[in-house]
Parts: C-alpha cells; structure tokens; sequence
C-alpha cells in the first residue's frame, strides 16, 4: 500500500513586495500536491489500459481454443480420447500458478511473466475447450455473450459504485473455502437442483470477485490497490473471474435442460 504524503494547510510566509518577479508555482505545497496526484493518476491509467490490452489478448486466445474444440471434431475427438492431456494441462496451470504466486519476478520482471501468463493462458484454455466441447454450440456462445454482458455491467459498477469491495478479500476467501466444501456436498449427493444452486453460488461470487478484482486495479480512493508492477497479476486475476464465471453460467444452462 502506498504513503501518502502530507503538506502543511497554509505555506510559509513570504515578505513579497509589489513588483518583485512572481513565486513560482511548485513552490507552493497545493500545487506540489495535485502535481503529484496528476502523476499518480497517469501511472494508473496507464497501467489500467495494459491490464485490459493483456486481458484481451487472453480472452481471444480462449475463444480460439473454444471455436476450435467446439467446431472441429477431430480435435475434440483426440482430446477425448487422450484424457491424460487434460491432467497435463492441470498440472502445468497448476504448477505456473504456484510460481507466479511465490515469486515476484515471474510476475513483474518482463519478458518472463509474460512468458509464464502466456504459458498459464494456453493450459487454461485447452482444459476450457476440452469442458466445451461437451456442450452444444449454442449453449457455448450463448454464456460467452451472458458473460460478456454480465462483465460489462460489472465493470461500470465497479468503477461508479461508493462501496468499497477491497476490504471484503478475507471473507471472499472464506465464501471460496464454503463453495469447495459445497462442491464436495454435491459430488456425494448429486442432482440437477443441487447442481444448480451450486452453480448459481458461483456464479454470484465470481461476480463479486470481478468487482474486487477490478476495483484493486483501479485503485483511487479504495483502501487497497495493486502496484502498477502487477499488471501481469492484475490481468490474471480478472481473467480467472470471468473464465469460472462463464462456467458457471454454463453449468446453469446444462442443468436447466434437464
């Protein structure tokens, strides 16, 4: 988190005679100030505007894998019958995730936490298109466009709303650990009702996680921010949100047919 400095209210006094040459205007405090909050303004937008061009370029990679496993047969069809590639996949999104997650330089030293982002961003979207590949093609594109929707709405409210949702990451981490232990619940006890309800928890705390998500990386007056070195993180995080978003919107849409 960042300190921010204080300036006295009033500057020092100045015997200042008529026609004596104008007093410069970083010599008084108010201007320092706001010169600083301008500069810290465009570091944040700068860094705001990275971490939606690298959520981007994510998302269309992920709807490539999508296209592909969903309209081409013989891709899916290979993957089906190779389950290991999907436990593969696993365990490199797994084993990339720990690393970014433990070391500082896979996610802030370039080209390295690109490469890393890139690396977690295939493994995700292969498993993604080997998930798809279940569904109907309608079913697909229509929670891509519920998701784009819901994510565009989010967004706004994330940047418009007065509540602050960056104090609430302790008890977002206990709703996850209660949505596991669920998860579990309906793996013994299965059933489309259970199965929905599930679905529909998860789908309403990823929501939240992207307003979370979104108004760290805004930073502002929110109690805590990301550093601009995280914009590798930043756009990993919004992206994990929408990916378990979609598929929960997915889930639901399987349960409803039955």
């Amino acid at each position: 988190m960042d300190k921010r400095s204080s300036w006295p209210l009033d500057p020092p006094k100045r015997n200042v005679k008529r026609y004596t040459q104008p007093v410069a205007i970083m010599d008084h405090p108010e201007s320092q100030l706001q010169n600083l909050l301008f500069d810290e303004q465009t570091v944040r937008q700068k860094f705001v505007r990275k971490v939606y061009l690298i959520l981007m370029a994510q998302l269309c990679v992920t709807l490539a894998f999508l296209s592909l496993f969903v309209f081409n047969e013989d891709v899916s069809g290979f993957a089906y019958d190779n389950p290991a590639l999907f436990w593969l996949a696993f365990l490199v999104l797994f084993i990339t995730m720990l690393i970014m997650l433990c070391f500082d330089d896979a996610r802030r030293k370039t080209p390295i936490n690109f490469v890393f982002l890139g690396v977690f961003t295939l493994a995700e979207s292969f498993m993604l298109g080997i998930i798809a590949s279940q569904f109907a093609p309608e079913e697909i594109f229509t929670a891509v466009a519920i998701t784009a929707i819901l994510c565009f709405a989010l967004s706004l409210y994330a940047v418009q709303t007065k509540v602050d949702y960056t104090v609430m990451g302790g008890i977002l981490i206990v709703c996850v650990l209660a949505l596991l232990i669920f998860a579990i619940v309906v793996f013994i006890f299965p059933g489309h009702v259970m199965i929905m309800i599930y679905s529909c928890l998860g789908a309403l705390l990823f929501s939240i996680y992207l307003v979370y998500d979104t108004q760290l990386m805004m930073g502002g007056k929110h109690k805590y921010s990301l550093s601009p070195e995280e914009y590798v993180f930043a756009a990993l995080n919004l992206y994990l949100d929408i990916i378990n978003l979609f598929m929960y919107i997915l889930s639901m849409m399987a349960s409803s047919r039955h």
